[in-house]
């Protein structure tokens, strides 16, 4: 058993790293196309956009359940 907590153990410790080993090409030929043409920036401003729109809702969503809260009491 406590071979089996060792074993999972080091093989969710290496986990995180295994993505790494895909970085290491030379060249992102997607990335510098993308960034060639404009259209990176476009990706970026959606992300942002999505990212501020899930911020916004989060801040309302709190403002409401503070509220419910409050008129509970």
């Amino acid at each position: 058993m406590q071979q089996l907590q060792k074993l999972s153990f080091t093989l969710f410790a290496f986990l995180p790293g295994i993505p790494l080993l895909a970085q290491m090409r030379e060249k992102p030929e997607m990335a510098d196309l993308m960034r060639s043409n404009g259209k990176i920036y476009v990706v970026v401003a959606i992300a942002a956009l999505v990212f501020l729109g899930i911020v916004l809702y989060l801040i309302n969503l709190d403002r409401r359940l503070r509220k419910l809260e409050k008129d509970d009491k």
